[in-house]
């Protein structure tokens, strides 16, 4: 596993525990950078980032999973998103005349009490799934720990840690009984959880993963398949953009040409503006006028 942004997967061969470790740094840059996030909403976003690459990691499919937090709290939205290529992208929303200066706020003094997260998972091919998680534990970590044992029946641990433009996160998953029986199970569950607990967040933030690995589980080493790398992602397009104008309709449009003359939209993910002058609002309303 090399120095860039990756996950990678570990397996203990004799048992039906799993895990996956991970850190992002150049592909959290331009999502930190899209805006001016005070250092306690970067911290949030950066750790949402670490866990719905994590959450990605467990699921089979080819698609995309988001997270998405909403609550009254000064920061009103939170989104997160992975695909099963390893992009990533995400964004928070925050009330400006908020002073987020002192301590570390809470999530719940971040989100507001009685915050909801949903988790949504998009397959290239079938059916979205939708689970709600309420925010009601101390950190994200363990919200999305009750999130697993309530939704997929798992056990699950998640450790996520943030700071100086970095996130990392790693994840252990009790599977169910296939490899050995569950008497054996249980006793490399909590062995291998008990190693785990002694990891602090620096070393998980600051050492490579071959490292944080070596120093937990030197003992019994875990089977390291093909690290997966990691990168910043963007869906949006001129052509998803003049598909919105589109959308407006002939009045609306007409109005923008009357009072502005053209438009400029900028993408909340990464920042790129699409700009579109008098003669592509003329045709945009005479396509729409056809329709």
């Amino acid at each position: 596993m090399s120095n860039a942004d990756s996950k990678q997967r570990f397996l203990f061969p004799d048992s039906d525990v799993r895990g996956e470790v991970l850190r992002l740094e150049t592909s959290l840059a331009p999502i930190l950078q899209a805006r001016e996030y005070p250092l306690s909403v970067q911290g949030l976003l950066s750790e949402a980032m670490a866990a719905v690459v994590l959450m990605a990691s467990t699921l089979k499919f080819d698609g995309r999973l988001t997270l998405q937090a909403q609550g009254p709290g000064p920061v009103t939205l939170m989104l997160a998103e992975a695909t099963h290529e390893g992009e990533i992208r995400g964004l928070a929303r925050f009330d400006e005349k908020t002073h987020f200066e002192g301590a570390q706020p809470s999530m719940e003094e971040l989100l507001g009490e009685g915050a909801l997260m949903a988790i949504t998972i998009r397959p290239t091919h079938g059916n979205q799934y939708q689970g709600v998680v309420p925010l009601d534990a101390p950190t994200l970590a363990a919200c999305l720990e009750h999130y697993f044992a309530q939704s997929e029946q798992l056990t699950t641990r998640i450790w996520l840690a943030a700071g100086n433009g970095r996130a990392a996160g790693l994840l252990l998953q009790r599977l169910p009984d296939r490899i050995a029986d569950r008497e054996h199970n249980d006793d490399a569950w909590q062995n291998i959880e008990a190693l785990a607990g002694t990891l602090t967040m620096e070393e998980l933030l600051d050492l490579p993963a071959e490292t944080v690995l070596h120093r937990l589980f030197h003992e019994t080493p875990p089977q390291l398949p093909d690290a997966q790398s990691l990168h910043f992602g963007c869906t949006c397009s001129r052509e998803k953009v003049r598909h919105t104008l589109l959308s407006l309709g002939t009045g609306e449009l007409q109005a923008i040409l009357d009072e502005m003359g053209h438009a400029e939209i900028s993408c909340d993910f990464c920042g790129q503006s699409e700009a579109f002058d008098a003669v592509d609002l003329a045709q945009m309303i005479r396509e729409s006028a056809q329709n």
